[in-house]
């Protein structure tokens, strides 16, 4: 792929901050391009951060066909550049195009695309402790008109930014609600793809339940209101007797995760079991109040690992461990952000080092 890169002009230019919350800064540059049935992906580009006009009828206004990825970039001890299982996300955003019937992108410009935007933003890697750049890929439906069908046309774009902690505490336990009446996802819809409908969904109770003190929700299956799915916008984990982890099985409805990938195959390296399973929240609850369930944390690109030290589903709360950090959720963390951030070897080949110029 060809990608033309535009000058930015000197009010363009902004230096990267010092002190950044999660998805709130953007860096200076962006790429996109276009798709439409005569040419294909075309107009590759990397320019200005800026906005861009649509038309008041583009399909992905009405009709939500939008996907999304995220991932990382870490400061290396060295200087230089990690990118985390970019190839796997640029894998799953495509299947997430083909299950939203929109244009797929070829993978290996995808993962160019990214490399190249952040080798020209690396001054906007943060070198803080628990800080990295956030890579957001995007693609959205173009065609204007009423009328639903898939779209023709699409744009493809990817925007990075500086982030710390998704949570404001940082690597602290988080309380999360047991939602039992409200679903976020259907098995045989899109709980599987990273499309915003699926967030969008999980919002109504978010923000009803926030001002109760929790900071995630935990999505139940859709038909029996029984079976754990995720938390959030994460993976979910229990820990059994300090030495066993269990998550939810892929049933169709629950996202792929990159990070629950990672966790699925580092845990036998680090001396732990574990296995992916249907696992009833009925059962879950007895374990963790007769003390066989020890750990409970979430699995995603923002947070990493999330500890979670309460459950309550407005009718009963129960305590889950000490209430701190548990043991197995602090290994995790700390292998998986070693080999992200290059303070250790990588001996799955997960990460892809850019090399930057020395200042």
């Amino acid at each position: 792929m060809k990608i033309t890169i535009e000058p930015l002009a000197a009010e363009q230019i902004k230096a990267a901050p010092r002190e950044f919350s999660f998805g709130k800064t953007f860096s200076n540059r962006m790429f996109s391009q276009r798709y439409t049935p005569a040419l294909g992906w075309h107009d590759a580009v990397i320019g200005p951060y800026r906005p861009f006009s649509m038309d008041p009828a583009a399909a992905v206004l009405h009709y939500a066909q939008e996907i999304f990825e995220g991932l990382k970039a870490y400061r290396r001890p060295d200087g230089h550049i990690n990118l985390f299982r970019a190839w796997d996300n640029a894998l799953r955003f495509n299947r997430s195009a083909e299950r939203m019937a929109m244009a797929q992108v070829d993978p290996e410009d995808h993962f160019e695309a990214i490399a190249e935007l952040v080798r020209l933003e690396h001054e906007w890697v943060p070198a803080e402790d628990g800080a990295s750049l956030y890579i957001r890929p995007t693609l959205i439906a173009a065609d204007v008109g009423l009328g639903v069908h898939a779209s023709h046309d699409y744009i493809h774009y990817i925007i990075t930014g500086p982030v710390g902690p998704y949570f404001a505490t940082g690597f602290n336990p988080v309380a999360v609600y047991v939602s039992r009446e409200h679903v976020r996802a259907v098995r045989g819809g899109t709980g599987a793809v990273k499309t915003g409908g699926n967030y969008a969904a999980s919002l109504y109770v978010a923000e009803r339940v926030a001002a109760q003190g929790y900071q995630q929700v935990l999505w139940l299956d859709a038909i029996e209101h029984r079976y754990v799915e995720e938390v959030g916008a994460m993976n979910i984990a229990f820990v059994y007797e300090g030495s066993h982890i269990s998550t939810p099985a892929l049933s169709g409805s629950i996202l792929a995760g990159i990070t629950r990938d990672s966790v699925i195959r580092m845990a036998p390296d680090l001396g732990y079991t574990i296995s992916e399973d249907r696992i009833d929240i009925g059962q879950a609850w007895d374990d963790i109040r007769a003390g066989r369930i020890t750990e409970m944390f979430g699995m995603g690109t923002a947070a990493v690992i999330a500890p979670v030290n309460r459950l309550g589903d407005g009718r009963d709360t129960i305590a889950i461990g000490s209430g701190e950090a548990g043991p197995v959720a602090r290994r995790l963390y700390q292998t998986l952000t070693d080999i992200q951030y290059g303070r250790a070897a990588d001996p799955y080949g997960w990460t892809h080092t850019i090399k930057v110029p020395k200042a």
